[in-house]
């Protein structure tokens, strides 16, 4: 059954697992050098080995995709059409804008947006098959511009090339695991080099992304997913329903209730309980809840905030609006009683593709903006410059980079001023 602890006790319960990262990275290291050095022989030793692969070539054939489109149930293809053009409408609102601005007489600046070109989406193919994953990291790319728009499955289903066809990729890789965030970060003849890789994996897959980082950019070091719910009071089954809807995930997910009320704790617990008695992925659900899930008393709401704070949890539910003021670290938040994880997780637009083990405190889930590079414009008239000519000589000989200085004064000293000051160099 789940724990019902008090607050004091949760350092121990909320300290960060290291997710045994390190013997990960030992591992990859001598795939990362055998696709990097042996490309598309590298890539195909390692899927073989360790996804079972026995074709020829990881390129999945368009045919195979558009074959896979024709066989989708009416019922899922109508679902995939209504969570990717939520999915779309809000990437699209997250796109950085070109703008420009006159910041003073004879001085404009701004900013231009480029897509990258070529981008990575891994897809998971474990326990469960994930074309909400395909639809979260390829349209985001999609609305960004991005030219080439490439995703790796070790063990596509049906559902994800049907799904693939339907956005339109055309370059879909049968390829897992480090090999290939391997072949995406350096490239073979058979995938596309990728200037960034997105998407959750497992540890393997982690580890290799954070060993590439700089070689290719990533999204970040995702670990086992987590939500954790703030309740001070709300219909026990709902929320049983919500943390176990979590906990399915994977035997290392995690599930927390903060509350004030010892009644509705025990309740929840006892709705757990009732629910996993015929819930059909209970032997995973029913580990991840006994082991790192539990249900914490609070003294207040407002103490709940602080520690959700704290723990900057992958998915956060609050019953109302008037918690999201005092939140600043979240990779996803629900509000009020109609907004399950699971919309989010599917069909309601905001991305499922979100920060893990604490990183909600460094930055939100993935984003348009992901695949953009923003670049900054500025353009000074002869005036703006010659206004702004002592500030910027003042700054360059401060830190003693006259050349810095001299390029300015190249452009606004007096010609008689410029030819003296030529004449007494030659």
């Amino acid at each position: 059954m789940i724990r019902v602890l008090e607050s004091t006790g949760l350092e121990r319960l909320f300290a960060r697992r290291a997710a045994r990262m390190e013997g990960a990275e030992a591992v990859v290291r001598p795939i990362l050098e055998a696709v990097k050095k042996r490309g598309d022989r590298g890539l195909l030793e390692y899927a073989r080995k360790l996804d079972g692969f026995e074709g020829r070539s990881v390129r999945v054939p368009e045919a195979e995709l558009e074959a896979a489109a024709r066989t989708m149930p009416s019922g899922f293809g109508r679902a995939v059409e209504t969570a990717s053009g939520n999915i779309r409408a809000f990437a699209a609102m997250q796109l950085p804008c070109e703008q420009q601005r006159q910041l003073s007489r004879g001085l404009r600046v701004g900013q231009i947006v480029r897509p990258l070109e070529t981008v990575g989406a891994y897809i998971p193919a474990g326990r469960y098959p994930l074309p909400s994953t395909l639809m979260m990291t390829v349209i985001p790319a999609q609305v960004a511009g991005v030219k080439t728009v490439c995703a790796a499955c070790p063990r596509p289903t049906a559902a994800v090339l049907g799904t693939a066809h339907w956005l339109g990729v055309t370059h879909l890789f049968q390829m897992g695991g480090a090999q290939a965030i391997a072949a995406l970060a350096y490239g073979t003849k058979t995938v596309p080099r990728a200037e960034r890789i997105v998407g959750p994996g497992n540890i393997y897959v982690a580890a290799a992304k954070k060993l590439l980082a700089g070689e290719v950019g990533i999204d970040f070091i995702a670990g086992p997913t987590e939500i954790l719910i703030i309740a001070e009071e709300g219909d026990p089954a709902r929320l049983a329903a919500d943390m176990l809807a979590q906990a399915e995930h994977d035997v290392d997910a995690s599930a927390f209730l903060l509350t004030p009320s010892r009644r509705l704790a025990r309740a929840v617990a006892v709705e757990i309980e009732r629910r996993l008695s015929d819930l059909p992925t209970a032997p995973v659900a029913r580990r991840s809840i006994d082991r790192n899930s539990a249900i914490v008393l609070v003294r207040r709401l407002d103490e709940a905030v602080e520690i959700s704070n704290r723990f900057a949890p992958e998915h956060l539910s609050i019953p109302d609006e008037s918690l999201l003021a005092g939140i600043t670290s979240a990779g996803s938040i629900f509000i009020g009683p109609f907004s399950p994880e699971a919309a989010g997780d599917y069909a309601s637009g905001p991305n499922h593709v979100l920060p893990t083990n604490g990183a909600a405190r460094l930055r939100g889930g993935l984003s348009a903006a992901d695949f953009v590079k923003v670049i900054s414009v500025q353009k000074l008239s002869a005036e703006g410059l010659r206004s702004l000519a002592p500030s910027i000589t003042a700054l360059a000989r401060t830190e003693g980079l006259e050349a810095h200085a001299r390029s300015v004064e190249a452009r606004t000293a007096a010609p008689r001023a410029r030819a003296a000051e030529a004449g007494r160099r030659g």
